[in-house]
Protein backbone atom coordinates (compact mmCIF):
# COMPACT_ATOMS: atom_id res chain seq x y z
CA UNK A 1 0.00 0.00 0.00
CA UNK A 2 1.16 3.50 -0.82
CA UNK A 3 1.16 5.95 1.39
CA UNK A 4 -0.04 9.05 -0.16
CA UNK A 5 -0.01 12.10 2.22
CA UNK A 6 -3.10 13.54 2.16
CA UNK A 7 -3.98 17.17 1.26
CA UNK A 8 -6.33 19.26 2.98
CA UNK A 9 -8.38 21.69 1.04
CA UNK A 10 -9.65 24.66 2.87
CA UNK A 11 -13.03 25.96 1.57
CA UNK A 12 -13.21 29.13 0.35
CA UNK A 13 -15.67 30.59 3.24
CA UNK A 14 -13.00 29.72 5.54
CA UNK A 15 -10.26 31.43 3.91
CA UNK A 16 -12.47 34.52 3.55
CA UNK A 17 -13.50 34.80 7.06
CA UNK A 18 -9.95 34.54 7.91
CA UNK A 19 -8.59 36.92 5.92
CA UNK A 20 -11.71 39.25 7.13
CA UNK A 21 -10.50 38.10 10.60
CA UNK A 22 -7.09 39.76 9.80
CA UNK A 23 -8.02 43.20 8.10
CA UNK A 24 -10.62 43.49 11.36
CA UNK A 25 -7.63 43.28 13.92
CA UNK A 26 -5.73 45.90 11.45
CA UNK A 27 -8.20 48.35 11.32
CA UNK A 28 -8.92 48.24 14.94
CA UNK A 29 -5.37 48.31 15.60
CA UNK A 30 -4.89 51.57 13.93
CA UNK A 31 -7.42 53.24 16.86
CA UNK A 32 -6.71 51.60 19.56
CA UNK A 33 -3.99 53.45 21.80
CA UNK A 34 -4.26 56.68 22.62
CA UNK A 35 -1.70 59.30 21.45
CA UNK A 36 0.59 60.63 23.50
CA UNK A 37 -0.14 63.84 24.82
CA UNK A 38 1.73 66.95 26.32
CA UNK A 39 0.09 70.16 28.08
CA UNK A 40 1.88 73.09 26.31
CA UNK A 41 1.91 77.00 26.64
CA UNK A 42 0.53 77.72 22.68
CA UNK A 43 1.34 80.96 23.21
CA UNK A 44 5.61 80.05 24.00
CA UNK A 45 6.70 78.86 20.03
CA UNK A 46 9.96 78.73 19.67
CA UNK A 47 11.19 77.82 16.09
CA UNK A 48 13.99 75.88 17.11
CA UNK A 49 12.74 74.66 20.50
CA UNK A 50 8.79 73.79 19.63
CA UNK A 51 6.45 74.77 22.70
CA UNK A 52 6.98 75.12 25.75
CA UNK A 53 5.81 72.19 28.33
CA UNK A 54 3.54 73.58 31.29
CA UNK A 55 2.13 71.57 34.04
CA UNK A 56 -1.12 69.28 32.91
CA UNK A 57 -2.79 71.37 35.68
CA UNK A 58 -2.96 74.24 32.74
CA UNK A 59 -4.78 72.27 30.62
CA UNK A 60 -7.37 70.24 33.16
CA UNK A 61 -8.37 73.67 34.59
CA UNK A 62 -11.94 74.92 33.58
CA UNK A 63 -10.48 78.43 32.61
CA UNK A 64 -7.46 76.55 31.16
CA UNK A 65 -5.50 79.74 33.05
CA UNK A 66 -2.69 78.76 35.50
CA UNK A 67 0.22 80.29 36.93
CA UNK A 68 4.05 78.89 36.29
CA UNK A 69 6.39 78.79 38.99
CA UNK A 70 7.18 82.07 37.41
CA UNK A 71 4.67 83.94 38.65
CA UNK A 72 3.21 84.95 34.94
CA UNK A 73 -0.31 83.10 33.81
CA UNK A 74 -0.71 81.38 30.79
CA UNK A 75 -3.01 78.92 29.30
CA UNK A 76 -2.53 75.24 28.28
CA UNK A 77 -3.50 73.47 25.46
CA UNK A 78 -3.01 69.47 24.63
CA UNK A 79 -0.12 68.61 22.23
CA UNK A 80 -0.13 65.64 20.80
CA UNK A 81 1.96 62.92 19.63
CA UNK A 82 4.98 65.17 19.82
CA UNK A 83 8.68 65.02 20.04
CA UNK A 84 10.25 66.18 23.80
CA UNK A 85 13.40 67.81 24.34
CA UNK A 86 14.29 69.79 27.43
CA UNK A 87 11.09 71.05 28.41
CA UNK A 88 9.65 71.78 25.04
CA UNK A 89 7.22 69.90 22.66
CA UNK A 90 7.72 69.70 18.43
CA UNK A 91 6.15 68.15 15.65
CA UNK A 92 3.10 67.22 16.68
CA UNK A 93 -0.47 68.44 16.55
CA UNK A 94 -3.29 70.30 18.39
CA UNK A 95 -5.54 67.92 17.06
CA UNK A 96 -5.85 64.99 18.52
CA UNK A 97 -7.81 63.51 15.42
CA UNK A 98 -4.85 64.26 13.14
CA UNK A 99 -1.71 62.50 14.55
CA UNK A 100 -0.88 58.70 14.03
CA UNK A 101 -1.57 56.14 16.58
CA UNK A 102 0.79 53.48 15.41
CA UNK A 103 -0.44 49.98 14.97
CA UNK A 104 -0.39 47.37 12.46
CA UNK A 105 -1.81 48.59 8.80
CA UNK A 106 -1.82 52.36 9.80
CA UNK A 107 0.19 55.25 8.01
CA UNK A 108 0.26 59.17 8.01
CA UNK A 109 1.96 61.18 10.41
CA UNK A 110 1.13 63.93 12.95
CA UNK A 111 0.76 67.09 11.52
CA UNK A 112 0.79 70.91 13.40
Amino acid sequence: MENTPTRRRLRSSTVILGGMGALAAALTSCGSSEPDKRCVDPDSYDYVKGYRIVDSSACKSSSSTSRSSYGTSHSGRWYYDSDRSSGYADNGSFNKSAVSRGGFGCSGSGGG
